[in-house]
């Protein structure tokens, strides 16, 4: 059998890095490339971040993995971290976005399982939602492109239209309704945020009528919108949130975060996970969000991410022809395209800028949260080249077909 061993589930671009440094990576024959997809928003401090190197080889040479059957210090280290800089007061650690949007899923049905609310399992979701690739994470997202041949779809989640708000108070009253679980700020579905009327709304109905309210934060959080969490901004408190992505700033790691209680009914052996909370995981977890709770380091995110939209704003009011607006928050900023958002990607990568692209025709801008003016600035002239470029293919398209 030829070709590759691997599951053909990425259209991978025909590209091999081998390193990186800070928001540079360079390929297996030397090119190097400006990485503004930053491993689709996990890079958070850069790649071959000193700090993070630091964390992880300190311990990995003392241990690697003993099991949730012991005591782990540092696990129990950045749980503390994280509640006191958050709306938590209990973390459960795994080593995934998807594992933290189920365990997240798990204990808002046990909260009212404990309740003697046994008939309350249904998850609100909102359409364009993505939140993993387990059956259950694809059933909550609702798109049928990742359902499609993976069987019935798995029940007790229930999609309503983006910020409807008869459609949410319809399933509010509904006796089986367990939660609501929301991204602040849509990212794969095209980096579409929520206004902070409707999070408001939310929180309040929820509270109506004993639905917990979830944050799928695992993209946005851990700095990139210039918070800790992109709820911060909305001052909307969650019962739960997930977390990854960034988190581990390169190492897999995911977090469930909860009020006491909303988890008191995660009692010993309702949940688990093997690798979650591993010491090396949580060596490196604890640098990320030490590093991005020091003193200026959000309002840098704050300043670099107003000098990259300003630029992006200054490209699409130069190629109305190619761009359409920018949108988003912090450092997940989108651009919407009118040319198809593939077309554009292929052209950028040509200049040697890497994006992601989103839901709805658009490509994400996601450096690391401490990305350099400097290459802010070389992002901005590549994509400039590439647009000037894509501009003169279409007017000589157009000459020759005239």
């Amino acid at each position: 059998m030829g070709g590759s061993a691997l599951f053909d589930t990425f259209a991978r671009a025909s590209l091999s890095f081998d390193r990186g440094e800070g928001a540079w990576v360079w390929t297996t024959d030397g090119e190097k490339y400006l990485d503004f997809a930053s491993g689709v928003a996990v890079n958070a401090l850069g790649h071959a971040n000193p700090r993070l190197r630091e964390a992880l080889a300190a311990q990995a040479d003392k241990l690697w993995h003993v099991s949730n059957l012991y005591e782990i210090p540092v696990q129990r280290e950045l749980a503390e971290l994280l509640c006191a800089n958050s709306f938590a007061d209990r973390v459960f650690f795994c080593n995934s976005g998807a594992e933290a949007i189920e365990a997240a899923i798990k204990t808002a049905r046990r909260y009212h399982y404990g309740r003697g609310e046994t008939e309350r399992v249904d998850i609100v979701t909102v359409e364009g939602a993505f939140h993993g690739r387990t059956l259950a994470t694809i059933a909550a997202g609702g798109q049928e492109k990742y359902l499609e041949g993976f069987g019935p779809k798995a029940p007790g989640f229930v999609q309503i239209p983006f910020e409807d708000r008869e459609a949410l108070k319809e399933v509010m009253v509904a006796p089986t309704t367990a939660a609501v679980l929301i991204e602040p700020l849509q990212g794969e579905g095209g980096v579409r945020p929520f206004s902070t009327a409707w999070l408001k709304e939310v929180r309040s109905l929820c509270d109506d009528h004993g639905v917990l309210l979830i944050f799928d934060e695992v993209q946005t959080g851990i700095g990139r919108t210039g918070r800790l969490f992109a709820h911060e901004w909305a001052d909307v408190t969650p019962d739960i949130l997930a977390v990854a992505k960034g988190l581990g700033g390169g190492f897999p790691v995911g977090a469930c975060l909860a009020t006491d209680e909303a988890a008191a009914a995660m009692t010993a052996g309702s949940h688990g996970s093997t690798f979650g909370g591993n010491p090396l995981a949580m060596a490196v977890g604890k640098a990320v969000v030490e590093t991005v709770l020091e003193d200026g380091f959000l309002d840098e995110v704050k300043r670099k991410a107003l000098l990259l939209k300003q630029g992006l704003a200054a490209v699409v009011d130069s190629y109305p022809d190619l761009f359409e607006t920018v949108r988003g928050a912090g450092l997940l900023i989108g651009l919407k395209c009118r040319l198809p958002a593939s077309m554009i990607l292929s052209a950028v990568r040509d200049e040697h800028l890497l994006l992601v692209p989103a839901g709805d025709n658009v490509l994400r801008f996601l450096p690391p949260l401490n990305v350099e003016d400097d290459d802010i600035r070389a992002a901005l002239e590549a994509l400039d080249r590439a647009a000037r470029e894509l501009t003169l293919s279409a007017t000589q398209t157009d000459g020759q077909s005239m």
